[in-house]
């Protein structure tokens, strides 16, 4: 035993005590050190993300670099064939040289668009479909092209040269009464044109036109994805909605609030295959819809019910425009048949059969029709390249408006019920004064040039002071009728702007349905004094 031998002076528990707050030190430290690891690594995170958000920022602006000197490449392209067509007419001696290009694909999404090959000669079968856009069946040997909402268009001339000339006059001879002579809105590089008379969006501009003075702006207010070609828009007569027909299925719209109201499909179609809805129009009261489509048969809707109401039958071909009158009692239709009809649709049955029945035409198939603001008259555009228009109460043939040099797509009445407007494949708009006594032909009051391609939609503003265009040219233009002067071109569509159409409503918009799939509504409104 020693005598060293006694107990401890410290308690075996404070021992232990210590230990664990050495153990607990010694994890904290740990802990403390894999911390800062952590925001190192979240640091090195957020280094690298912001580095490649500044190279996405990067590739954006040179994907616009690029897409701006693409088309400042093919305006110079396209100038250029356009003189060596010239000189190639010289050589021949001045004949011109009326061999169409050939048929070409191209993405969609581009700028570009998608054009198609001329129409065949009567008998053969129809050119190959573009991409985007389904196909028109004609039982009139003619060519086929889209009328009056979205299809292949054939293409029978080449593009417009650089300098493209504003016309105004009387086409009582082989030159109109008076011209302004100006380059084409078309035809102006976007970064050469002053600020004040430009306007640029994320995808979209507008050009003002330098030779006139600036009345409105514009801005692009919704836009509206959709799974196919978008072939008609039409807004209802508040204004409130707006249609968009497209393959199967017409989509509606809430323009105050871009919501979605209602999708209408006949489920009982009876069709695996495509079914374009090609036009659409409202009753005056918002309540029904009217459709038409490929199968030849017009649809009544009850929106509310999202359910038919009627369907009307007796055309023979593709039903391509509609158009209730304003106090709702008739509904308007036109045909690839060579007929418009006027329907008592309430009590389902046709009023009228307005035939086409010129012996010298090979396919006068009706593309558009419309009717005046008193419900009195009843126009239609064919493509036997003449506007026709009746009495909607009787049935009768008034008049036979004739200019145009190829087929008419579309026809709008002006506010006034006294003037018509018209747009063709010539590439032109022609304004008409109606009202011939003796009921023989017509000549245009004014004719309005500017398109590099195909008119395909035209439309008048509520006040009568705009006509709005569409094209194969992948624009819209707004025109004052008073002068015939373009007030400012809107590219906003990577494809043909198929279908325009204005809001009756009280606030200034107007609509645009397109090959790229998109419908989009847009404003435009006074700059102000």
């Amino acid at each position: 035993m020693s005598v060293y031998n006694h107990r401890s002076m410290v308690p075996p528990t404070s021992n232990r005590l210590v230990e664990l707050l050495d153990t607990m030190k010694n994890e904290y430290d740990q802990l403390a050190q894999e911390v800062m690891a952590f925001k190192s690594q979240r640091d090195e995170f957020e280094h690298k993300v912001n580095s490649q958000n500044q190279e996405m920022t990067l590739f954006k602006q040179f994907l616009v670099d690029l897409e701006r000197t693409q088309h400042i490449i093919k305006k110079q392209y396209e100038e250029e064939i356009a003189r060596l067509r010239q000189q190639l007419d010289q050589i021949n001696g001045g004949a011109p040289t009326s061999q169409p290009p050939s048929a070409s694909s191209s993405n969609a999404a581009s700028y570009g668009g998608s054009y198609t090959a001329p129409p065949p000669p009567p008998g053969l079968p129809p050119p190959s479909m573009m991409d985007s856009k389904p196909p028109m069946h004609s039982g009139y040997g003619h060519h086929s092209p889209y009328m009056n909402g979205g299809s292949p268009l054939p293409t029978s001339t080449p593009p417009a040269s650089a300098s493209q000339q504003l016309t105004t006059g009387r086409p009582s001879g082989p030159k109109p009464a008076s011209a302004t002579s100006m380059p084409g809105l078309n035809d102006m590089d976007p970064d050469t044109v002053p600020d004040n008379m430009k306007i640029e969006g994320q995808d979209w501009f507008a050009l003002f036109n330098p030779k006139a003075p600036r009345y409105l702006k514009v801005d692009l207010v919704y836009n509206f994805e959709h799974s196919s070609v978008v072939c008609c828009v039409k807004f209802s007569a508040d204004g409130r909605y707006l249609a968009a027909g497209c393959n199967q299925t017409t989509h509606i719209y809430d323009t105050q609030t871009s919501m979605k109201v209602a999708v209408l499909k006949d489920e009982n179609a009876g069709r695996d295959s495509d079914l374009y809805i090609r036009s659409v129009s409202f009753s005056p009261d918002g309540k029904y819809l009217a459709t038409g489509a490929e199968d030849k048969q017009i649809r009544i809707w009850d929106i509310a019910k999202n359910r038919i109401r009627h369907v009307l039958k007796g055309h023979e071909q593709d039903i391509y425009s509609l158009e209730f009158s304003r106090d709702g009692r008739i509904l308007v239709s036109g045909s690839g048949d060579r007929t418009a009809r006027i329907w008592d649709w309430e009590n389902g049955y046709c009023a009228h059969i307005l035939d086409i029945k010129d012996p010298d035409q090979k396919d006068p198939g009706v593309t558009s029709v419309a009717i005046s603001p008193d419900g009195r008259l009843v126009a239609a555009g064919s493509l036997d390249k003449v506007v026709r228009v009746w009495d909607a109460h009787t049935g009768k043939h008034l008049e036979r408006l004739e200019g145009h040099k190829d087929s008419v797509y579309s026809v709008a009445f002006m506010p006034d019920g006294k003037t018509l407007v018209s747009g063709s494949l010539d590439k032109t708009l022609r304004l008409w004064t109606l009202g011939n006594p003796q009921g023989g032909k017509t000549a245009s009051k004014q004719v309005f040039t500017g398109h590099k391609d195909f008119v395909l939609s035209v439309a008048t503003t509520p006040d009568g002071k705009w006509i709005v265009s569409g094209s194969k040219d992948r624009g819209v233009q707004f025109w004052d009728p008073r002068t015939g002067q373009t007030e400012f071109m809107l590219q906003g569509h990577k494809n043909s702007v198929i279908s325009v159409a204005t809001s009756p409503g009280r606030k200034p918009l107007f609509a645009t349905g397109s090959g790229d799939n998109r419908a989009r509504i847009w404003s435009y409104e006074p700059i102000g004094p």
